[in-house]
């Protein structure tokens, strides 16, 4: 008689990973990182196993534990790989329209897996202080993203004062949305983003240093 699936309803994924092309260095970490993700979209932080990310990424547990002391460490790995990932956007020659591309393509992607991933991360974040200074590490291994770009961008033409760009002003953008998905879920309306932009985001990156008039 067959083993029963590990965990409730799930049947592990197909593949064996002695099977086909052996992988190395980066394409193999790619591959272990891609499954990680898949993972995660599908079960969560809690449901993640160091077990069923070998399976699904066709490699032994041993190629894991030599790169992650276990499955915290990947699954913020994994995150920051998606966050590297991000889309690079076109340059509109505008301020207001570069953030308001920036943001409206983070609501879509909110709307689908990489959204499920971020609200497992933030749940372990609350209960598990040891992740959370985990992730604030890594987080500042990780390149800037495209709200970071469009700034730096901005700064280049002389929109914004160059010191926006290490101030807190310079993420208050990706912030609110980010709440505003926490709270709501999605989609997100496009309502929504205008008036992040709008009313709250350009105004912080034109206004002067505090104590300036």
């Amino acid at each position: 008689m067959p083993p029963p699936p590990e965990g409730p309803h799930r049947a592990a994924p197909a593949g064996d990973h002695r099977k086909g092309p052996r992988r190395r260095g980066e394409a193999l970490e790619h591959a272990i990182l891609a499954a990680a993700l898949e993972e995660l979209a599908e079960v969560g932080y809690a449901g993640l196993t160091m077990e069923r990310v070998a399976l699904r990424a066709r490699t032994g547990k041993a190629a894991l534990y030599r790169r992650w002391p276990g499955r915290a460490e990947l699954a913020v790995d994994a995150w920051a790989a998606l966050r590297n990932r991000d889309t690079e956007l076109p340059d509109t020659g505008s301020l207001r329209t570069d953030v308001l591309a920036v943001l409206r393509h983070m609501a879509d992607s909110l709307t689908g897996p990489h959204g499920h991933i971020f609200r497992g991360l933030l749940s372990e974040v609350a209960r598990n202080p040891d992740f959370a200074r985990l992730l604030r590490e890594r987080a500042h291994s990780v390149g800037p993203g495209a709200l970071q770009r469009v700034l730096r961008r901005a700064a280049e033409r002389g929109e914004i004062q160059p010191w926006i760009l290490t101030s807190r002003r310079a993420t208050v953008a990706g912030d609110l949305l980010r709440d505003h998905y926490l709270l709501y879920g999605a989609p997100i309306p496009d309502s929504v983003v205008t008036e992040i932009v709008d009313e709250v985001c350009l105004p912080l990156l034109l206004a002067p240093p505090l104590g300036q008039t």
